[in-house]
């Protein structure tokens, strides 16, 4: 109902400025200000106080009163308050919000677009680490917004199985056996087995005897030819490792959940599309033979690192292959959408400026860069030392916490469902994960943050166990009823509490269009947060079930109840969080 009630705000008010000879091209529509009874506001009357040569209010003034609410469904009234014009709506707003905010509330009509999400991508050199997990929580993220913003999403993690970090650990992986190593793996899976030969290669490599180090360079420099050639065998004996690792690391990400539709390798654009691309860039004016590589100029451009793209034995490097890619996510998809550590500002603008210079339209291109995720007191989070936090270790150091939160609350439980060991563990896992997921992704992708256990499990402040729990009460009282009337009346819900818990079930939508259209997630935990204060404020001040209340208001607070449920649960599916029933 939010984005029909804008769409008739911005019909009426775009009617009152051209009656009264302003201009429409800006309407200022905006969520009001706290403590205003509003759904919408305009600030139009600070933009055309220079035009009308009046101030502000008087401007705001003159504006309400040309507005014409007539003939309109869910405009109802419309006022001045200082500066800004406040737009209320009718009882069908109330009535139908209630009515449609069902299991599918938020998704909005299909678009026809065609988006890929690019995130993740880590080097399968080894387990995924805590300074990376940003990336696929945001990346995850980004990609269900979309998703429920109407667009048709394939999710991809770009495989780096070409480079020299590949080929030293291939050759590492065929060179070292068990009794090379002191220690086992650090977990009883595949990619922290293998890890441990990528770190003996470079080990070796940095202290081992000249002469053994230049014989392994040559076989470290075979494989990266064969790869540059496509031998199909020298493949092969990559692929054996990389495969194996990555599907360790698939595991862990899992566990977040986070899941992709393709793993596009690096190597599915060797050797002809990127031979065919450093041939093109060769060519260009900004190209240059420099210190042994071929390399494009961009200083020109605001950029003062040349992007190398050649080296001089021919063999493309990261960057070159990057293009290739990026240039058949183009030919695939109307959007492309990639989420990079802010480490990759550099290569992002590198990218961005050389896909101009070849003609392509990058437009299509939309990068997110974030910032690390750092723990209290900071760890190294190198995968090639071998030191750090891996992601497994969190995720499990959250689930053994939550766990610990929800024993300690089960004593003081009102609803009287008795929660087995099986309840405890699943209610753990989900508010567990749920916590590292919301708190990572409520935060402006931009920013470095610090993951703090006790604000992350604070079932009394701004985390997912909060909105959680708002869920899991709503849940609660639904399974407490003993059935409701399928006819509601909406003009019951008349308390304040109500109303404006109404609204926000209202409003969801406009989040989910307005955060799409800034791949900006954290706007939605926002909206999470501020959902569930709403939800309690209404849960304390009007009762559901109790003896008293009469039954015809009980039925539209059970159906407020339900669409506020519908309306946490998938909230909390865009975030990737679960949703308990009970807690």
């Amino acid at each position: 109902m939010f984005l029909a009630f804008r769409e008739e705000v911005e019909d009426a008010l775009a009617g009152a400025l051209d009656s009264l000879g302003y201009p429409t091209d800006d309407l200022g529509i905006e969520e009001p200000p706290e403590g205003v009874d509003a759904v919408l506001a305009s600030s139009a009357a600070f933009r055309l106080a220079g035009v009308a040569e009046s101030p502000p209010p008087a401007v705001a003034a003159d504006v309400a009163d040309a507005v014409d609410v007539s003939g309109y469904t869910y405009l109802g009234g419309v006022s001045s308050q200082g500066p800004y014009v406040n737009f209320t709506p009718t009882a069908d707003y109330y009535a139908d919000t209630i009515e449609t905010a069902d299991e599918d509330h938020g998704r909005l009509p299909a678009t026809g677009e065609d988006v890929v999400v690019e995130h993740t991508s880590a080097n399968p050199t080894g387990p995924v680490h805590v300074g990376r997990a940003r990336n696929p929580i945001v990346g995850d993220a980004v990609a269900r917004l979309l998703d429920y913003a109407g667009h048709d999403v394939d999710r991809h993690y770009y495989v780096n199985d070409a480079g020299r970090q590949m080929a030293v650990f291939t050759w590492a992986y065929e060179t070292f056996d068990e009794d090379d190593f002191d220690e086992p793996p650090a977990r009883d899976r595949v990619e922290y087995d293998l890890v441990r030969y990528y770190r003996k290669g470079n080990a070796f490599l940095e202290d081992a005897d000249p002469a053994k180090v230049e014989e392994a360079e040559d076989e470290i420099q075979a494989i990266m030819q064969g790869l540059e050639e496509g031998d199909e065998e020298t493949k092969a004996r990559v692929t054996e490792v990389v495969d194996q690792v990555l599907g360790g690391m698939r595991e862990c990400l899992a566990r977040l959940p986070a899941e992709f539709d393709e793993f596009v390798k690096e190597t599915r654009f060797m050797p002809e599309p990127t031979r065919d691309l450093a041939n093109t860039l060769k060519e260009m004016d900004e190209a240059v033979f420099e210190e042994g590589a071929w390399q494009l100029d961009l200083g020109e451009y605001g950029i003062d690192k040349n992007l190398v793209f050649l080296r001089s034995d021919d063999t493309s490097l990261y960057p070159t292959r990057d293009l290739a890619h990026h240039q058949w996510k183009f030919e695939h998809y109307d959007r492309a959408v990639t989420v990079l550590g802010e480490d990759h500002t550099l290569q992002a603008d590198q990218i961005r400026t050389t896909l101009d210079l070849l003609g392509e339209d990058t437009s299509q291109l939309e990068q997110i860069l974030f910032g690390w995720v750092n723990l209290p007191g900071g760890e190294s989070m190198s995968t090639r030392a071998g030191t750090g936090i891996d992601l497994d270790d969190l995720l499990d150091e959250a689930i053994s916490r939550a766990r610990a939160e929800v024993e300690d609350r089960l004593e003081d439980r009102i609803r009287d469902d008795d929660l087995d060991a099986d309840d405890v563990d699943r209610i753990a896992h989900q508010v567990g994960i749920g916590a590292v997921r919301y708190d990572i992704v409520s935060k402006q992708p931009s920013k470095a943050i610090t993951f703090e256990w006790d604000d992350a499990l604070d079932f009394e402040g701004q985390s997912a166990p909060y909105v959680q729990y708002a869920h899991a009460r709503a849940c609660g009282i639904l399974d407490a009823a003993d059935g409701a009337s399928d006819t509601v009346d909406a003009s019951l819900l008349d308390a304040d509490e109500e109303r404006h818990l109404v609204r926000e079930v209202a409003r969801f939508p406009g989040v989910i269009e307005g955060a799409a259209e800034d791949l900006r997630p954290h706007q939605v935990a926002t909206f999470t947060r501020e959902f569930a204060d709403a939800f309690n404020q209404f849960y304390r001040a009007c009762p559901v079930l109790a003896d008293d209340v009469d039954p015809a208001t009980r039925d539209a607070r059970l159906a407020l109840v339900a669409a506020a449920r519908d309306t946490l649960a998938n909230a909390l599916d865009v975030l990737g969080v679960e949703a308990p029933e009970s807690m």
